[in-house]
């Protein structure tokens, strides 16, 4: 156990998508914040590293038949399923959301004034999202679609790879801690005694939306972006 408190959270998920239901458990960031290794985030946020070991190692000897190994795609492919599913979904989410978040401030927000910092973290959130996500479409991605296709660099007008990625990474921590503030202000999406099916509706949508996002970051951050940078020093060299 020794071993896995020193490994990189990033790394480990990335190896075993599993472990992400441990560090989610006890509310590790394991993609926006993947970078640290197990005993720096539990000593952070004082918990019990010997708990969170033990549970690591019981969900790494189960058996894995039906997780998909990202950490085996190729990145093409893994670039066109991050578009398809996670882009997608983020897309279809927000405008699923955002009318719902309206209806219960305005029914509910004068017992729960909270819910106007929500609808404006959230409408920020939906904005910053939909040009982030442009960005990794029309520049980011199809350059790494070029790199594994062609087996050649080029000469991308960004100059290298780590530039576009360097601010991909810093928008992904800007939403993680949004989504961080959103959680905090609706009680970890836990309705009040008083709310309405909508109510209830829209917090599990805002959960799950949280969720996605973090599969979605933790993709890019702790696999996409590194093997793209370490496939261009290859070509470069």
């Amino acid at each position: 156990m020794k071993t896995i408190a020193k490994n990189i959270i990033g790394e480990l998920v990335a190896d075993d998508y599993r472990t992400a239901a441990v560090f989610q458990k006890y509310g590790i960031d394991f993609c926006c914040q993947g970078n640290r290794t197990v005993e720096d985030a539990c000593n952070k946020k004082s918990i019990d590293t010997e708990k969170v070991l033990l549970d690591l190692e019981a969900i790494q000897e189960q058996s894995n038949d039906n997780t998909p190994d990202y950490n085996t795609w190729a990145l093409d492919h893994l670039a066109d399923h991050i578009q398809a599913k996670h882009h997608a979904y983020v897309e279809a989410a927000i405008g699923q959301l955002k009318p719902y978040i309206d209806k219960i401030c305005k029914v509910h927000g004068d017992r729960h004034p909270e819910l106007f910092e929500v609808q404006r973290e959230f409408y920020e959130s939906a904005g910053e999202l939909a040009v982030h996500m442009q960005k990794e479409e029309f520049i980011l991605f199809p350059y790494i679609r070029k790199m594994v296709k062609s087996g050649e660099k080029g000469n991308p007008h960004f100059g290298t790879a780590q530039n576009p990625i360097a601010m991909m990474m810093e928008e992904h921590d800007m939403e993680g801690e949004r989504f961080r503030k959103i959680s905090t202000l609706t009680s970890h999406y836990t309705p009040p005694i008083d709310a309405c099916n909508t109510y209830r509706v829209t917090f599990a949508l805002l959960k799950e939306f949280e969720e996605d996002l973090h599969l979605h970051i933790h993709l890019e951050n702790n696999i996409l972006f590194p093997k793209a940078i370490e496939l261009e020093k290859e070509l470069t060299t």
